[in-house]
């Protein structure tokens, strides 16, 4: 029996899909269906949810609210197929993969439907209708999560890693329009055209759609896992480190840390009043630590600021750093170290450099490099 059975494997009858293959393939359908509801329901969520806002629709906002109760039961049922599918069938490697990536996009999708609550109970709170800017830039930004949000989906529907990709890109594009809303936002906050209250809801608004955002990016990600087996790789930093004459310790600080972290991001300096030149002490004591600063150059602020937004982190190594900043896109996030400059080179060396690890190693793991 058991060598016609092994047989049988083997014959050009075996191309016909066999009782277990076939189950296997229906509980795949009953996941991917599942997946596909759920993502037109959080995608509808959050579209009534935005016209809720900007219509002050008390009545869309309370059945979208209401609305997501459905939507996490169906986020449960889909966790429990994901697993019940694993139990059943011990899928190997593609199938596994697969799976895996529903369970993690199950969480995205109920984070989702979270969001159009949270905007729809904001709508609730309001007490008049948003203002012309603010309500193009509800717009704005409702329309591209909503295009990411269903093209992320779909890239996974069809597991389309180069439509992953393509909505990667342009969510990294858009990521500066948060600061022109944010900027918005303010600015109609101190006309005191509306209760403050409406303000905190307007501001709610503009967090969750971005957090949509963000969701469709993680979405892409697990796309590209299941189309390809590539996981997501470490996020990179840009870090920009400033003083007043960018001639030593922010040089010295850049240089090092592109050579102990050049994996981990990309490094810059500059300074608010510039000298002519490195400091030949700095050059010196550089060079006996394995740092080249022979081709190194002060470079002014004024001519990095307009691209600060590019930076995720600006480490300012004098006191006066914040005020010589000013105001800080909404991403960015900067720090201020008390370095004591009157030490000299090995001395800034010394304080820099275990502060310097200590950030890589919280920005980027143990495994920093």
């Amino acid at each position: 029996m058991r060598g016609r059975h092994t047989q049988s494997l083997h014959s050009p009858e075996s191309a016909v899909p066999t009782h277990y293959e076939e189950r296997l393939q229906r509980d795949l359908n009953w996941i991917q269906d599942l997946v596909a509801i759920i993502g037109q329901a959080v995608t509808k969520a959050i579209d009534d949810a935005v016209v809720a806002v900007l219509n002050v629709d008390k009545d869309l906002a309370a059945l979208t609210v209401i609305g997501d109760y459905t939507i996490n039961r169906q986020t449960r049922e889909l966790d429990r197929l994901c697993h019940a599918f694993v139990a059943r069938h011990l899928p190997s490697a593609g199938h596994l993969r697969y799976v895996s990536a529903v369970l993690r996009l199950n969480i995205a999708l109920e984070r989702i439907g979270d969001y159009a609550a949270t905007i729809s109970r904001t709508a609730a709170q309001l007490s008049t209708m948003p203002p012309s800017v603010v309500s193009r830039d509800i717009e704005m930004m409702s329309e591209q999560a909503r295009r990411m949000l269903s093209e992320a989906l779909r890239s996974f529907q069809q597991r389309d890693s180069n439509l992953a990709t393509a909505t990667l890109s342009a969510a990294a594009q858009f990521a500066r329009y948060f600061d022109k809303v944010f900027a918005d936002l303010v600015r109609e906050g101190e006309t005191h055209s509306r209760p403050i209250e409406d303000m905190f809801s307007f501001m709610a608004t503009f967090n969750r759609l971005e957090r949509v955002i963000h969701q469709a990016k993680n979405i892409c990600e697990e796309t590209i896992f299941v189309a390809t087996g590539k996981t997501k790789g470490e996020k990179t930093f840009s870090i920009l480190f400033v003083d007043g004459h960018n001639s030593g310790p922010s040089q010295l600080a850049e240089h090092f840390t592109r050579k102990a972290f050049p994996q981990s991001g990309r490094y810059r300096s500059a300074g608010w009043q510039v000298a002519e030149d490195i400091d030949p002490a700095y050059q010196r004591f550089a060079q006996t630590v394995g740092i080249d600063l022979a081709k190194a150059w002060p470079a002014p602020f004024a001519s990095i600021q307009p691209q600060l937004d590019e930076y995720h982190l600006i480490i300012g190594l004098d006191p006066q750093s914040r005020g010589k900043v000013g105001k800080l896109p909404f991403h960015t996030t900067m720090l201020v170290w008390d370095i004591d400059h009157a030490q000299g080179p090995e001395g800034v060396y010394r304080q820099l450099t275990p502060r310097i690890r200590e950030l890589m190693e919280r920005l980027r793991g143990e495994q920093a490099s």
